[in-house]
């Protein structure tokens, strides 16, 4: 008869002081090792006594419970069932806590109405992320599978559906973008998506309209706009000609798709119930159009312009100091939330028919923010005596070099105040150099060790060169000038 681990780990679970007693658990070759809130709670004999174990060690707030080889682990998957604690080391979930608890109180000093906005933008674009990233590392691939093979897959209808995919998803993003504003701000998410469509540039729209014969628009709009555009060596904005009713890409779907859902609320307050069902919605897609097309999406348009104009001065511009500016106050952004308000900038450079044909030369400067603050905690770790505070980098620096810093900065750097400032200083030495190689990515979503996954193919050593820049520097400053010891006992304690 086989061993019912589910019954041991109860029991276990009794005996060490229940659910509540319970901070962490995990497991240790043939040992299960408990954190405990109250050792005083924990009732040894008792432990001993259970049919499976074969010993107990316990000190402080540490339990281990010896079990036979092949034992523990089974036993763990149903202890941590039970106790409600995921498994994990209890430092590791000291650190988790710790930045929690930092970016809550970070977050509550700068909860003002701007960040709960950009917060409620972010949430229309997060969702979209899966889709965008994969998109993205089709589009980026195939092109240079395309470049290298000269179109020798242009036949095969397998690889065409691939790149059918990643065309579709940024050629109808306006919609899901539409779609989700619409739908995080209270209205009906397919009128939302009505209002997305409007952003969509397809010469069968009736507003695109051409005579046959001339080639010419046939609608006028009392309007004419200028459009960024793509050339080598930057971003530049020239004039258009005429008006294009889509000009105001995801931004014009975004403000569309907020718009209506607000004009729908509205019309649902005011609308005589026995009408409401059939006049609202078509009261709001009517109007709402009309007022897409004269007032939203040139509204779109032009901080489309406006955010292209801004990356070009600090991209091309200012050179070198602009993509070291980008890098150093892109963590401050995190600090705060505000960089949620580069979603939708990263999804318009990382679409293919944009200005810069789906190379975000954005992200990769960002991403080396990460890279100094992992310089930063590699020289706290050298340079301090404190115990608690190593613990805390031992658990927070690998994740960061994997690009989740979220630990490190919360419960780490930005506690401490001035490893941040160092931080920040560093990587802009690594943004600087991702700036002169003109690092690209075609894609979004990962960074750290994990940017190599969508930075443009080959420059996938430029990019650790850079990251390791922006490391050493954020190490050297740090260690030179970001350690103080008297701050760090106020902060994590003798």
């Amino acid at each position: 008869m086989g061993k019912d681990y589910g019954r041991m780990a109860s029991e276990v679970l009794s005996a060490v002081g229940g659910r509540e007693n319970v901070r962490a658990s995990m497991a240790c070759m043939t040992r299960l090792r408990i954190t405990v809130a109250d050792p005083e709670k924990v009732d040894v004999e008792r432990v001993k006594a259970i049919e499976g174990v074969l010993g107990f060690v316990g000190e402080g707030d540490r339990c281990e419970v010896v079990f036979g080889p092949g034992t523990v682990n089974k036993v763990l998957d149903e202890f941590a069932i039970l106790s409600g604690v995921k498994a994990g080391d209890a430092q590791e979930a000291d650190v988790m806590a710790a930045a929690a608890r930092g970016k809550t109180e970070q977050k509550s000093r700068y909860d003002r109405p701007v960040q709960r906005f950009l917060k409620r933008i972010a949430n229309v674009f997060v969702p979209l992320l899966p889709g965008i990233i994969a998109a993205g590392l089709i589009n980026g691939v195939c092109n240079v599978v395309n470049v290298t093979t000269g179109n020798a897959l242009e036949a095969s209808w397998w690889y065409q559906c691939i790149r059918t995919m990643g065309w579709a998803l940024f050629l109808y993003l306006p919609l899901l973008v539409g779609m989700n504003a619409s739908r995080e701000f209270g209205g009906s998410a397919v009128l939302g998506a009505m209002a997305g469509a409007l952003s969509i540039s397809n010469a069968a729209m009736p507003l695109l309209a051409k005579d046959p014969s001339t080639g010419e628009a046939i609608v006028r709009l009392p309007l004419a706009l200028p459009v960024p555009t793509f050339a080598e060596g930057g971003i530049q904005i020239v004039a258009s000609s005429a008006y294009n009713p889509a000009a105001g890409g995801l931004l014009g779907a975004l403000i569309c798709g907020i718009f209506f859902a607000l004009l729908e609320r509205r019309l649902h307050k005011v609308m005589p119930s026995v009408l409401d069902t059939f006049l609202t919605p078509l009261a709001t897609v009517v109007l709402g159009s009309i007022a897409a097309v004269l007032v939203l999406q040139p509204i779109g348009a032009y901080l489309t312009q406006g955010t292209f104009f801004v990356l070009q001065f600090f991209y091309d511009t200012l050179g070198v100091l602009g993509s070291y500016l980008l890098s150093a106050t892109f963590l401050p952004l995190v600090s705060v939330g505000m960089h949620q308000a580069l979603t939708p900038i990263h999804a318009m450079l990382n679409d293919p028919s944009g200005p810069t044909r789906g190379v975000n030369y954005l992200l990769p400067v960002l991403m080396m923010a990460g890279g100094g603050q992992v310089g930063a905690g590699a020289a706290l770790y050298v340079r301090t005596r404190n115990e608690r505070l190593r613990t805390y980098l031992r658990e927070s620096i690998p994740v960061a070099v994997l690009g989740v810093g979220e630990p490190l900065m919360y419960a780490v750097t930005l506690p401490l105040g001035r490893p941040f400032a160092c931080a920040c200083l560093g990587a802009g030495f690594g943004g600087a150099l991702a700036g002169v190689f003109h690092l690209g990515a075609v894609s979004q979503g990962v960074s750290g060790l994990f940017g190599l996954l969508v930075v443009v193919p080959g420059t996938q050593l430029l990019y650790v060169a850079s990251m390791l820049v922006a490391c050493a520097a954020g190490f050297v400053i740090t260690y030179l000038f970001g350690v103080d010891e008297g701050r760090i006992a106020d902060v994590f304690g003798e």
